[in-house]
């Protein structure tokens, strides 16, 4: 019995050891390089025009970027899980994809497909830009993002069956009326959890963003961008602050995380 308690207690030091070294003292560290040279310091790097413009594009991203893809989320869960069409399973496979694909690789293809002789690349001949442009980065991050809120409720939709559904329809309520009353209650908090790691991909988003944006200073820079850019120029406390602003939001996430998870489970 002893050893049997000393080896789980060895065992749950090993694993929070091990977070601790990955996880734990980065971002300790960043904090503290951050507020090495006093608040004031850090306070006036997060505030500077540069990185006031790169927070509020990374929002304003992410604004565009979130609603889209979970209203688009929503709508393909339902088809893949109550729909009945040809290449359902080829669909529910290429969901996947961003997961697999590098970011880079996803911003090159955005690159390729809008570009000059892409595919896509007379949009600027009509004086719509894509590349290097907001357009672009939504693209980039709506790419990226796009399973989580379709992962996360296609398991809930298979779990509560369409019995109630069924019903609904039986008495008279139209596909709208039964999807509103029925089904999403049913699956409002996954949704919600969806959001929640979306938002998150969103804002942290590099590579895809990375490609596609050309990383113009005051235009074309998120807050990830303007984050290596200052470590890239040596201004390194400059750099960790706006990280702090990264990991503060990230912090906030994981809250959110454990504020909904509880609540879908008992849903």
């Amino acid at each position: 019995m002893m050893s049997s308690r000393l080896s789980r207690y060895a065992l749950r030091l090993g694993a929070l050891g091990y977070l601790a070294v990955l996880l734990l003292t980065p971002v300790v560290l960043v904090f503290y390089r951050a507020f090495e040279h006093g608040f004031g310091h850090a306070w006036d790097a997060v505030t500077s025009h540069a990185a006031v413009h790169a927070l509020e594009l990374t929002l304003l991203i992410a604004a565009i970027a979130v609603p889209a893809n979970t209203i688009f989320g929503v709508v393909l869960a339902l088809a893949l899980v109550r729909g009945r069409f040809p290449g359902r399973g080829l669909v529910n496979a290429i969901v996947d994809l961003p997961l697999a694909l590098s970011p880079i690789v996803v911003g090159l293809s955005l690159f390729l497909l809008y570009g000059r002789g892409g595919w896509l690349g007379g949009f600027a001949g009509h004086g719509i830009k894509i590349l290097f442009a907001v357009p672009g980065m939504v693209l980039a991050t709506m790419f990226v993002s796009l399973p989580f809120v379709v992962r996360e409720v296609v398991p809930v939709l298979r779990e509560i069956g369409t019995e109630q559904e069924q019903a609904a329809e039986t008495l008279g309520a139209s596909p709208f009326q039964t999807f509103r009353r029925i089904t999403l209650p049913a699956i409002r908090w996954a949704v919600a959890y969806g959001v929640v790691l979306t938002t998150a991909r969103a804002i942290g988003e590099f590579g895809a963003v990375s490609v596609v944006s050309g990383r113009i200073e005051g235009r074309t820079e998120t807050l990830p961008l303007y984050v290596q850019a200052q470590f890239e120029s040596f201004d390194t406390p400059g750099a960790y602050a706006a990280s702090v602003v990264l990991a503060l939001i990230a912090v906030a996430t994981v809250v959110a995380l454990r504020v909904f998870h509880p609540r879908e489970e008992t849903s």
